[in-house]
């Protein structure tokens, strides 16, 4: 039996995806995850200027769930009030966010699913469970559950193995915006994994940490077909430096958004860095940060097509090859006129 180049790569990402499942299982529940270092998203009403860094009021997640789960799951939503502890309010407390989870056949599958911003029947499936929230003490700070779901009632992806759902928060009123997480769970009232699990979006708006020098992490994952992305930042706000890092790139700089606007720049993949994540790291800076800023932030391929972001990024975290090698190096006793040993022994020891 022979196969193409083009079946054996797919052949090959797909066993990439499951082996990663299986192996990071323990941490993909979560969003953002820990390795994202993002402490929330962000949804505004949508009354607020998109100077808030917000420019659709609608943030989209999916969750993929193993066709082997075979038990009920639930949404955990932290924080889903809009006033209190950690949300970003002005003046009076008007604003209602709306969290709907959809299931069901076109829940991912159907393409306006899966743009970065609402058109059309982005809001296609099921619907299997919705609450709009406005300012409760009840639910500030604390955990709301939606659930159970049949891990059945997802639409079937068979590329994946998986069923797929989809979480929408909608700003529907008000001018402030609501911080929250969200965990994928076996349990209503505590946040325990599901063995294989994982969530992606397409488009992320999330609020930076306050501390300078903080760095967020957004991992998209790159196809064998892909030859080059072009990312889009907006409402960035002059907030330190994005990059690129990868198995060969080590810090590509990323061209930068200021107040309310949008910037692009267009990135070339090497063959390398196929079938692999790349790791968009967002650099806070050290002189004067921005506080509470939010913004938002988007991928394409050379063909158009919008690449999904996934909380673990598929294949694991990925690392500068040529530090790689220089520690090897370094390990077996070669020199290099670099003026720093210091800077290889620090290298070998964070290795070991």
């Amino acid at each position: 039996m022979q196969f193409s180049k083009y079946s054996t790569y797919s052949l090959l990402a797909l066993i990439s995806l499951v082996l990663f499942q299986f192996s990071n299982s323990a941490s993909a529940q979560p969003v953002p995850a820990d390795d994202e270092n993002i402490p929330f998203l962000v949804t505004f009403g949508k009354d607020a200027p998109i100077s808030r860094g917000n420019d659709d009021y609608v943030q989209t997640f999916f969750l993929m769930v193993p066709k082997t789960q075979k038990t009920p799951f639930y949404v955990r939503i932290f924080d889903p009030d809009c006033g209190g502890a950690n949300d970003e309010m002005y003046d009076e407390a008007d604003t209602k966010v709306k969290f709907s989870v959809y299931g069901g056949p076109r829940a991912y599958s159907n393409p306006n699913a899966r743009e970065p911003n609402p058109v059309g029947d982005y809001d296609s499936g099921n619907l299997l469970a919705s609450k709009t929230f406005g300012e409760d003490a009840k639910y500030d700070n604390q955990w709301y559950t939606f659930g159970p779901f049949n891990p059945t009632d997802g639409d079937s992806d068979n590329k994946f193995n998986s069923y797929i759902f989809k979480i929408i928060a909608q700003g529907l009123t008000g001018n402030d915006g609501n911080l929250y997480r969200y965990f994928f769970s076996t349990y209503p009232d505590k946040n325990s994994r599901i063995e294989g699990a994982n969530a992606f979006t397409f488009e992320y708006t999330f609020r930076m940490p306050d501390k300078a020098g903080a760095i967020c992490h957004l991992y998209p994952y790159i196809d064998d077909d892909v030859t080059s992305v072009k990312q889009f930042n907006f409402d960035w706000d002059e907030d330190g430096v994005l990059k690129i890092v990868s198995h060969e790139k080590d810090g590509e700089w990323v061209k930068m958004s200021n107040d309310a606007d949008w910037e692009e720049s267009q990135h070339p993949i090497m063959k390398t860095e196929q079938n692999a994540s790349l790791d968009f790291q967002f650099v806070k800076g050290g002189n004067t940060p921005q506080k509470n800023n939010n913004l938002c932030f988007y991928i394409r391929n050379q063909y158009g097509e919008f690449v999904a972001f996934y909380t673990i990024p598929i294949g694991g975290v990925p690392k500068y090859k040529y530090d790689l090698e220089m520690i090897e190096n370094f390990k077996s006793g070669e020199k290099y006129n670099t003026g720093c040993d210091t800077c290889f022994e620090k290298l070998y020891k964070e290795d070991k």
